[in-house]
């Protein structure tokens, strides 16, 4: 018996990082997933190795800045599948730490359309026939920065800001309806967009990686352990919480 047997999730971001590790272990909990990235070759790996490990999974290309693409996404989703009964909104990119003052306007808008943007449309995709049956997960991945400055950029920090607040808004107004929106708040995990950006960043960035208590980066699979735990039955009285999975940055 999985943890998420006979259930249906949908994970954008699937193709690496922490949703190709979300997918995994979802599949491996008994799930079938909906594997979504805008990039098409690598979520399709994914779930090439899904099915090698026997399990269910069906890629599908999104662009979550796009509401068209999000709808396509969705629809494509459920005609295989038949339902969704959990999203893990975890697609995103980086800043590069920028202050405000080196962020571009198309820098801004970039990190909104898909940091935030993408969550709101791909929830409000997925949400209607959640609320139809009366049951449903939404997973948002934020990040360090939705509490504390100098986890990102202007741009990023702000949106990943945005993230917390609309994860607590989901819990505040769909909660009586049988959904249960919660989010994580990832500290430094090593993954292949982040390496290049945490080799290049600042002193004052890599002293804050360096010196966090767990004395190392996060790894993926340690973020898909605590999404499998808000997705399952076992956090069944969590609504709306924030939860950090940072190595214990935020007790600095």
């Amino acid at each position: 018996m999985g943890k998420l047997d006979n259930k249906v999730a949908f994970i954008t971001g699937a193709g690496s990082g922490m949703g190709k590790a979300q997918s995994v272990l979802f599949a491996k909990e008994g799930a079938k997933v909906i594997a979504a990235d805008i990039n098409f070759d690598g979520v399709q790996k994914v779930v090439d190795q899904i099915k090698a490990d026997g399990g269910e999974a069906v890629a599908i290309e999104i662009d979550v800045s796009k509401k068209s693409s999000v709808a396509t996404a969705v629809d494509k989703g459920l005609e295989e599948f038949g339902r969704i009964d959990i999203l893990s909104n975890t697609a995103g990119i980086l800043d590069g730490y920028a202050p405000t003052l080196e962020t571009s306007e198309e820098l801004w808008d970039r990190i909104m359309n898909i940091n935030l943007k993408g969550v709101y449309q791909v929830t409000n995709a997925v949400l209607p026939q959640m609320i139809e049956r009366g049951d449903g997960i939404v997973i948002n991945i934020a990040s360090i920065a939705a509490f504390v400055a100098g986890g990102g950029g202007a741009a990023y920090t702000a949106a990943k800001h945005g993230i917390a607040g609309f994860t607590k808004q989901l819990s505040f107004d769909y909660g009586s309806k049988g959904i249960r929106a919660n989010a994580i708040a990832p500290g430094a995990i090593e993954t292949g967009m982040t390496k290049e950006i945490f080799a290049e960043g600042s002193a004052e960035v890599m002293e804050s990686v360096n010196s966090v208590p767990a004395g190392r980066y996060g790894q993926p699979e340690e973020i898909a352990n605590v999404a499998l735990f808000l997705a399952s039955d076992d956090s069944s009285f969590m609504h709306g919480a924030i939860v950090p999975v940072d190595g214990g940055w935020l007790v600095k």
